[in-house]
């Protein structure tokens, strides 16, 4: 089991709504999941262990805060393993892309 930094900030469970709408097709272009580490397991050289933040949690957010749809960005404290972004993505119902973080070695097969 691993335990989240102490000085990291956990996920909010009820976070505030804006005060205004974003605009329509409005998009979060930079957000993450984190975890869980029971199934997605942080890369062992990671430079911090954050909370679990889930697909869902996620989701919850977006639809929350207003968004229609989000770019989601590769966390570094998984390094190269990237199955938590590909598992959110696909579970997104076409409403998120990714930016992936890929080793140096990564073949042009892998990549398609």
């Amino acid at each position: 089991m691993q335990t989240m930094d102490e000085n990291w900030l956990c996920f909010h469970p009820n976070p505030s709504k804006p005060r205004f709408t974003p605009p329509p097709g409005a998009v979060d272009a930079h957000c993450h999941v984190f975890g869980q580490a029971a199934v997605f397991p942080d890369a062992p050289e990671r430079k911090y262990t954050p909370c679990d933040a889930s697909k869902d949690q996620l989701f919850a957010l977006r639809d929350r805060l207003g968004f229609e749809r989000n770019v989601i960005v590769q966390a570094t404290c998984d390094g190269s393993d990237n199955r938590a972004l590909l598992d959110a993505i696909a579970h997104s119902n076409g409403r998120a892309r990714g930016v992936a973080s890929v080793a140096p070695d990564v073949s042009e097969a892998e990549l398609h």
